[in-house]
């Protein structure tokens, strides 16, 4: 399994079960999901479409399982994460080959993004789990930190395992038993992930698996009234819904949710390293990522070069070699309807467009697109687009640029260039929004990622993701 024979890495076979109870188990219904390789539309796969008998099965697991594991020492919870990101790093082979099968990540990036992150953060929390102060003292009173019981994780499909393992890695090493649904396009990582877990001693009934469609499985799960906290990644629409629901059952809610991320190069900042660092943001994961700096916002006296630097960045990543295909039939015409919209609002396409790229006869492709004379009040500087699109708005002065930056529902992430650190921190500190990057600043798995606004609601990663897992109790004497 996660260490198989070397040679050809394998794509992990999908499995016709359910991984309840620390055993894989036949579904409730005969009902199965294809799982489609978007680069060639091709059927790869079949998993069960679970319902609600089936979360039903899987919460009531976790459930019977957790007053053992929230009794277990911090120690050996982290001896079972280390176990399981030892198994995951023999493994990581197995694990890009699944996640370009089912998600269409060229290899490179599906080996270094889509394996080596969540191997590392499953160390972190490993790491976390051993050293956090569950106990402290505060005059006369002892506090506690205890696990909030079951939780319930809904993932998304753009960076399938990594969603997974930041939330069931710090929900673990709390001591929580979790029932995750994981996206019904790439459900195959899910499953690998489970048998790994399973080899690395978990107990049965602490990490459950249930497959399929968000508005049967994951409703279901969210309104269970046996879980006590539903996390959830996706879009702000479907998280809405689920806050609704948690807050009827007054139920902690964790929401990870969309994002409009500004990239704002300050007058003096080298222009064309944060164009290409930039482009190269977006166009990362083709483009499926929450948290891209899709909005790229330059002063008026360097606008244009700074379009003409962001299309000649967009012809380097040619559509089959290094930008993968979208996830779907679905997504790829969301993304071209919204490429059209830009047109008909006034933008001007300097690379790409809504056509299909040259020669892409199979697959969900799309041509990686840069939006030139964008304003901010347009659809496609507003709305999430999750595609290769960027687009540059030009902006007067960094209260102009500020105003747009902040001017979206959202507020994920963002970065800003400056002539020096102190100019660039100075205008992120301004900014709505959970994470900046500065002067090109590299991702942190250890900071705690989030969003303000219709961003979501609590963090991930780190210290700080581990707290959304934990309820307070205080003894006084």
């Amino acid at each position: 399994m996660a260490g198989q024979a070397a040679g050809a890495p394998k794509v992990f076979p999908a499995r016709d079960a359910q991984y309840i109870g620390g055993k894989w188990r036949p579904a409730a219904a005969d009902a199965r999901i294809d799982v489609v390789a978007p680069a060639t539309g091709q059927v790869i796969g079949r998993v069960p479409a679970g319902d609600a008998r089936d979360v039903d099965a899987a919460v009531r697991a976790a459930r019977a399982a957790l007053p053992g594991w929230a009794a277990t020492a911090p120690a050996e919870r982290a001896a079972r994460l280390a176990a399981a990101r030892d198994l995951m790093a023999a493994g990581r082979a197995e694990i890009a080959a699944t996640v370009s099968a089912e998600l269409g990540a060229p290899p490179a990036f599906a080996t270094a993004v889509h394996a080596d992150l969540p191997i590392r953060v499953m160390g972190s929390f490993a790491t976390l789990a051993a050293e956090y102060a569950f106990e402290e003292k505060i005059g006369n009173s002892r506090v506690f930190q205890e696990p909030v019981g079951v939780v319930g994780a809904i993932t998304p499909w753009n960076y399938p395992l990594h969603q997974i393992v930041a939330k069931a890695a710090p929900a673990l090493a709390v001591g929580c038993t979790v029932v995750l649904k994981p996206a019904e396009d790439t459900p195959l990582v899910a499953q690998w992930l489970a048998a790994v877990l399973d080899e690395a001693g978990l107990p049965a009934g602490v990490f459950n698996l249930v497959t399929g469609l968000g508005p049967v499985a994951g409703q279901a799960l969210a309104e269970h009234p046996e879980v006590d906290l539903v996390s959830f990644t996706g879009s702000t629409a479907v998280g809405r819904r689920i806050g609704a629901v948690a807050g009827g059952a007054v139920k902690r809610v964790a929401l990870e949710l969309g994002g409009k991320s500004a990239n704002v190069i300050l007058p003096g900042a080298d222009l064309a390293r944060a164009v290409n660092v930039g482009v190269a943001n977006v166009f990362a994961n083709s483009g499926q990522t929450c948290s891209a700096w899709t909005r790229m916002l330059v002063d008026a006296a360097r606008y244009e070069e700074a379009v003409e630097l962001a299309a000649a960045a967009a012809a380097k990543y040619v559509p089959g070699e290094r930008l993968g295909p979208v996830v779907s039939a679905k997504q790829r015409e969301r993304v071209r309807g919204y490429i059209r919209r830009g047109v008909e609002e006034g933008a001007r396409i300097v690379a790409g467009g809504p056509e299909a790229p040259e020669g892409m006869t199979a697959g969900y492709y799309v041509r990686p697109t840069v939006f030139a004379d964008v304003r901010p009040e347009m659809a496609i500087a507003q709305e999430e687009i999750f595609g290769p699109v960027v687009v540059l708005i030009r902006y007067e002065d960094e209260e102009d640029a500020l105003r747009i930056a902040n001017g979206t529902v959202y507020g994920l992430a963002g970065a800003v260039w400056g002539a020096d650190e102190e100019s660039a921190v100075a205008f992120a500190r301004r900014m709505e929004t959970g994470q900046v990057d500065i002067n090109g600043g590299r991702f942190n798995p250890l900071a705690p990622f989030g969003g303000y606004k219709q961003s979501g609601v609590g963090r991930e990663l780190g210290a700080h993701g581990l707290a959304e897992y934990l309820q307070t109790k205080s003894l006084q004497f």
